[in-house]
């Protein structure tokens, strides 16, 4: 077998204008819950895809923490790449990829920190353990090996007690929608398409795009 001859013909279902719901985060709501349903392996990964100050674009798996009508949120690193990317250029992309379902969703718009006291909120809300790796890690930096990586963390663990407060480095992310496509996979690779783009008077515009 070649890597040219791997492929797929998807079946499982289709995508209408009718079938799609005027709201595209509510229409996104529909899918999410679907996959949890389903029992897709990690439904609430996602690719978030910035570019830095140079231009080059770079993508990583990330895990959505919530989403509403303000838009899609995630925490991390501000010092990451990914944070220093969003600091030069908040516009930013993401992609879910349910390959269960043969579904895949696109998001793009611009990217903005979520209040503090969400991102405390939150980290608090993390298992112990999570909350001092983000503390002990100086993610994207450099490091001798894994075992000046786990001595960082048993010197947080001594250091921190059983209730870290948040670090300054470390919080919330929100991409502001201004575009969501929906994408269905088909026979003979006709996929679905239904995009919505947001039009200066706040609504959203549907169309379908060819495959």
């Amino acid at each position: 077998m070649t890597i040219g001859s791997i492929r797929k013909d998807y079946s499982q279902a289709s995508l209408s204008e009718a079938d799609v719901l005027a709201d595209p985060v509510a229409q996104f709501a529909k899918w999410f819950d679907e996959a949890i349903m389903a029992q897709v392996p990690e439904p609430n990964a996602m690719s978030l895809a910035t570019v830095g100050a140079d231009s080059r674009p770079s993508s990583r798996i990330v895990l959505i923490k919530d989403f509403d009508q303000r838009g899609f949120t995630w925490y991390t690193n501000y010092s990451s790449r990914k944070g220093e990317a969003l600091e030069c250029n908040p516009s930013a992309a993401l992609l879910f990829h349910w390959v269960e379902l043969e579904r895949q969703v696109r998001i793009e718009g611009q990217v903005e920190r979520v209040a503090a006291e969400d991102s405390d909120t939150y980290f608090q809300s993390r298992p112990l353990a999570s909350r001092y790796g983000a503390i002990a890690s100086a993610q994207s930096e450099p490091i001798a090996d894994r075992d000046a990586l786990e001595e960082r963390f048993r010197i947080t663990e001594t250091t921190c007690g059983s209730q870290p407060e948040r670090p300054p480095h470390w919080g919330g992310y929100r991409l502001v929608p201004d575009y969501i496509e929906f994408w269905q996979g088909r026979r003979s690779r006709l996929h679905d398409r239904i995009a919505y783009s947001l039009q200066p008077d706040g609504r959203w515009h549907r169309q379908r795009l060819q495959p």
